[in-house]
């Protein structure tokens, strides 16, 4: 039996477990099924009030409150919380750790199972099956049934999250009330495949990742992971952002050696690759991206988005910022028009914002006030 070597903190997650498992759009059984998540807020005796909120690529179920890792504030704290637009006064809020995530929930680092579901002493790594964006929405779904909630007043969520949103649109209509995609689009491009299989690419080129079996050897691919890390982020941000936090600043530089001296931009995106091995796993992160990758939700419609929402009763917010390079406003507009065509209810905005495809995550009043004015417009229909 191979020893499991725990890289990440051992965090005694809330899950849900669920003995019969997950058949996977790859036709592989996934048993048992686990998911990890969190919740903020109170149900309603109705149970009509349920916000669910998916999370981007490197997120995880912690958007609000502390990191029990990393011991920072939530990824969204300034958009869930008591009077903040996901108002906890008012809804509750689910997040739940995607499928493949390294978070709790069943993934790449968890327990490796045989075909009845029994342990067998050894983390999964690379033997995890492959998973889809559609994976990761049934799975919430079982959480959200074992929950009692039978409607979500709403799901939203950014970039991955909001691959995920539509997910849940078009696969469980009946189930969501509203919906809001934000900064994303309703397939992968090229360009965003290409730049994930630079990090991939890093990732296999550590001398450390031993062909995704580092747990045995007791090793981290922590530069490949760290690299990966670092071309993602510059695609989060806009050259207008870089410019104005950074410039061409050196980083306590007193004269240029072109050996020691680094400008103040590439300190800032090694502090983020190095922050990151310390909360992320390298094959979940691998796991992860190929999923986004695989996402085109037009591809089973005939390449007709717009027949994934037809007859839809759910309502749409689409929104997009206008700096954001890695999920342009363009892919908004094509989710906006292919839900006009479909005769969903849908309203659409493009936040002007120098930050780049991070604007989401950041101080934004416009599209804080109107995310708000959505959900509350929603409850209200809702009679929630």
């Amino acid at each position: 039996m191979d020893e499991v070597v725990p890289f990440l903190p051992d965090v005694a997650h809330q899950r849900a477990v669920f003995a019969d498992g997950l058949l996977l759009d790859s036709g592989a059984m996934l048993a048992p099924l686990v998911v990890a998540y969190e919740t903020y807020g109170t149900l309603d005796a109705n149970r009509g009030n349920a916000v669910l909120v998916c999370h981007a690529l490197t997120g995880d179920q912690y958007l609000a409150g502390r990191h029990p890792v990393t011991g920072r504030p939530g990824w969204w704290e300034n958009i869930v919380g008591p009077g903040l637009p996901i108002d906890t006064d008012r809804f509750f809020v689910i997040c739940a750790n995607v499928l493949g995530g390294c978070m709790g929930s069943s993934g790449p680092r968890e327990e490796m199972t045989d075909n009845e579901g029994n342990g067998i002493g050894r983390p999964w790594g690379t033997d995890f099956p492959s998973v889809t964006i559609r994976d990761m929405v049934r799975a919430q779904k079982r959480l959200v049934e074992r929950l009692g909630i039978t409607r979500l007043l709403a799901v939203v969520g950014g970039s991955m999250g909001g691959m995920q949103a539509l997910q849940w649109a078009a696969t469980f209509p009946e189930s969501v009330f509203a919906c809001a995609p934000i900064a994303t689009a309703a397939h992968h491009s090229a360009q965003n495949i290409a730049f994930h299989e630079v990090g991939r690419a890093a990732i296999h080129a550590d001398p450390d990742w031993c062909g995704g079996a580092y747990w045995r050897e007791g090793r981290l691919p922590a530069q490949g992971l760290s690299v990966a890390r670092m071309v993602a982020h510059i695609t989060y941000l806009s050259e207008s952002a870089l410019t104005r936090k950074f410039g061409r600043r050196l980083q306590g530089a007193k004269a240029v050696t072109f050996l020691e001296d680094v400008f103040a931009v590439e300190s800032y995106l090694r502090h983020q690759g190095s922050t990151f091995i310390r909360r992320f796993d390298a094959n979940s992160y691998l796991t992860i991206t190929r999923a986004m990758d695989y996402f085109d939700l037009a591809e089973d419609c005939g390449g007709d988005l717009s027949l994934a929402f037809r007859n839809t009763p759910t309502r749409f917010f689409v929104a997009s910022f206008s700096s954001d390079w890695l999920f342009p406003t363009a892919e908004s507009r094509a989710i906006t028009r292919a839900l006009n065509r479909a005769a969903a209810r849908t309203s659409f905005i493009e936040i002007a914002s120098d930050k780049g495809h991070d604007a989401f995550l950041l101080d934004e009043p416009e599209f804080h006030a109107a995310l708000a004015g959505f959900l509350r417009g929603a409850a209200d229909a809702a009679g929630a």
